[in-house]
């Protein structure tokens, strides 16, 4: 089983988003026991909270539901807990290196470093572009689970 922990700063928008299309392309591959998928916030501003309005009509479009998800914040215990802490980034990054005491296995990464264009998923909080967020998390989605699955056919 592939444990993996999506992380933003504030669980309502990027990381849950990441979540739940992981999910969906895992399920569409008939790959669920082999994968447990989730997210968590790096501050506690939004704890509780549901996923961010937009963010919820982005999936519903999609025919993926976030019924239930509230904002949960990462904790110093979730290191032994999860394979992969998947950033959106770098300041959510340096933010899990910071809680966990570095990364001494080299559990965490940013979301776009498994696609050919390494950067930062833009908080789509600030910026207002909720569509350009989800085409990168998409993306980074889609990257991250093949280079998983390349990375199990190779051990």
């Amino acid at each position: 089983m592939i444990r993996i922990l999506f992380v933003c700063h504030g669980n309502i928008c990027r990381s849950p988003m990441a979540e739940f299309l992981m999910k969906e392309l895992v399920m569409q591959r008939g790959l669920e026991d082999r994968f447990e998928i989730a997210s968590a916030a790096t501050t506690d501003e939004e704890i509780g909270n549901p996923v961010y309005p937009p963010v919820r009509s982005l999936l519903r479009e999609r025919g993926i539901s976030c019924e239930g998800k509230t904002a949960v914040q990462l904790r110093m215990a979730d290191y032994g807990k999860y394979d992969l802490f998947i950033g959106m980034d770098s300041e959510n990054l340096y933010d899990m290196k910071r809680l966990f005491g570095g990364d001494p296995e080299n559990k965490v990464s940013l979301l776009l470093d498994y696609t050919d264009r390494p950067r930062d998923v833009s908080d789509p909080w600030y910026t207002r572009n909720f569509h350009e967020a989800e085409t990168d998390i998409d993306r980074g989605c889609t990257a991250l689970l093949a280079h998983l699955l390349k990375n199990e056919e190779s051990t």
